[in-house]
């Protein structure tokens, strides 16, 4: 049985990486760990160190992307947490069974090799789960 255990980020959607920078990394400190785009996806990842987890600052780079019109309806803000997973074929396979289903129906790519999916919000009270695990070595 796979458990949601250690929390690997907290997701910002952000309209800017810059600007929101000059707040996380200048003002409040937290180191700059990467930043990255994943052009398949039209987002620009930003991920900061804040000691027990990260924070990654998500910005949409296209208009034509979920994303974009989330950022446009919603606004900056809390986006997803997102959780780590040793297996996350497994996981997936454990929360479906308890009802709980993701929204991906294959991983999606995430940075550093990681593999991710997202559960429906509509099942877990309206936030957002991500859930990750690192590549088979």
């Amino acid at each position: 049985m796979s458990s949601l255990n250690r929390l690997d980020h907290i997701a910002i959607i952000v309209a800017d990486t810059d600007k929101a920078l000059e707040v996380f990394h200048h003002k409040l400190g937290f180191p700059l760990v990467f930043s990255e785009i994943l052009e398949d996806q039209g987002v620009r990842l930003t991920h900061l160190d804040m000691g027990c987890t990260q924070l990654q600052l998500v910005q949409p780079l296209r208009d034509d992307i979920p994303l974009a019109k989330v950022l446009a309806e919603k606004g900056e803000g809390l986006h997803h947490l997102c959780f780590y997973v040793e297996d996350l074929a497994q996981s997936v396979s454990d929360l479906e069974k308890k009802g709980v289903n993701s929204r991906d129906p294959v991983p999606r790519s995430a940075p550093a090799g990681k593999k991710a999916v997202f559960l429906k919000p509509e099942e877990t009270y309206g936030v957002l789960i991500e859930l990750t695990s690192h590549p088979q070595r």
